[in-house]
């Protein structure tokens, strides 16, 4: 069940952004399969390389049969397709019989992986401050998935979702993101820093062993998304080293990055949606409100690009409950809650609806089940 939570410190377009929308054809209805348009820095998969030759594999091999050059991995700052990354490690994970590659992976992300965006959290007074920037200025880094911050009370959740449609190893991706998470707010807050726990979208692997080692507190899996779950007072920590000039020199560079790419208004609402459905009630009047929009506003909008608010709610809907089915063991009636269905029949009668099935024949024919890799094969710390 989830907790009322206060979202917080999502980046979204000025009205301004909104005046500029480019010409699109009909959304994509939920029960066909979306455009996947993100796009990811290489940033810490450069770690692929050097790992993979750990396992004794061969990169070059291994990211050329994920349909990728491997030059691509000796630059953080090249560009690939955020579903590539997907496709990149599924490939891994089958050479190496590592189930938490993406893990390993991610434990060997810095700061300085995510670019000028890092350099702008390490120069940030405090920690608050720092992740309201991660927050609004990730997606210049990754388009693929959706960073959330939420407060309730004297708990922080520092949380992290896919919403890319049909990306492979979805749990991979989500592995890597906590354990960078996790580098970045030790870096911050101290080496010895520790989140009171940690939650991943994904079935319980034998091996925690592996997990243990790189969060060092406990972890819950089967959750509904990826997550680290900390104390509010760290929000007030005070970066040590901060440089005010240092600040000043990457927030020009990244409003500059910022201004560059602006106006793709319609991939920030999916993220919007994916974060909205997760922690609150959706509706359009709330989503318009977070876009300073009257909503009959926001709906012309979207109709002069011949989409709806309701196509575009049950498109993300689908693909975080295909992810949850695929993903983990949360039960039907959880899964239902999560996505904002008073009961599971009607979650039941909608999914049927998207893909022609029940939500129990779906995850028997796609879920962990069905992954015979997790939870075996040679693992590595």
């Amino acid at each position: 069940m989830r907790r009322p939570s206060t979202p917080a410190l999502i980046q979204l377009p000025d009205r301004a952004g909104l005046d500029g929308l480019a010409a699109g054809g009909p959304a994509t209805g939920p029960s066909q399969k979306a455009v996947a348009k993100g796009v990811i820095r290489v940033g810490v998969a450069c770690e692929v390389c050097p790992l993979l030759r750990e396992f004794e594999v061969d990169p070059g091999a291994v990211i050329r049969e994920a349909g990728l050059d491997p030059e691509l991995f000796g630059d953080e700052n090249n560009v690939i397709p955020y579903a590539a990354l997907g496709r990149v490690l599924t490939v891994c994970v089958a050479h190496t019989h590592c189930p938490h590659f993406g893990l390993l992976v991610g434990q060997r992300g810095t700061l300085s992986s995510l670019g000028p965006i890092g350099g702008l959290l390490q120069h940030a007074p405090t920690v608050g401050e720092a992740l309201s920037a991660l927050v609004r200025h990730l997606h210049l880094h990754d388009s693929g998935g959706a960073p959330t911050l939420l407060i309730d009370g004297d708990v922080v959740t520092l949380g992290y979702a896919i919403y890319e449609p049909g990306v492979e190893s979805p749990e991979q991706i989500a592995d890597g993101a906590m354990a960078v998470v996790t580098n970045v707010m030790r870096t911050l807050c101290g080496s010895g820093w520790v989140p009171d726990e940690v939650l991943l979208p994904r079935h319980r692997p034998v091996d925690l062993g592996a997990y243990w080692r790189v969060f060092r507190t406990p972890v819950r899996f089967d959750q509904e998304t990826a997550a680290l779950v900390f104390p509010t007072r760290w929000l007030d920590h005070r970066i040590a080293d901060a440089n005010p000039i240092f600040r000043q020199v990457f927030e020009a560079h990244v409003r500059e990055l910022e201004a560059a790419g602006a106006g793709d208004w319609k991939e920030t609402l999916r993220r919007v949606l994916r974060t909205e459905i997760l922690t609150n009630r959706c509706s359009a009047t709330t989503v318009a409100e977070r876009f300073a929009l009257h909503r009959r506003t926001m709906s012309r909008h979207l109709q002069a690009e011949g989409a709806g608010f309701q196509s575009l709610v049950d498109e993300t809907r689908f693909e975080i409950a295909r992810q949850l089915l695929t993903q983990t063991r949360i039960p039907l009636s959880e899964v239902a809650v999560a996505l904002g269905y008073s009961e599971a029949s009607a979650f039941t009668r909608a999914f049927r609806r998207w893909s022609g099935q029940s939500p129990a024949a779906w995850r028997s024919e796609h879920g962990p089940a069905r992954q015979g890799w997790l939870g075996h094969g040679r693992a590595s710390s």
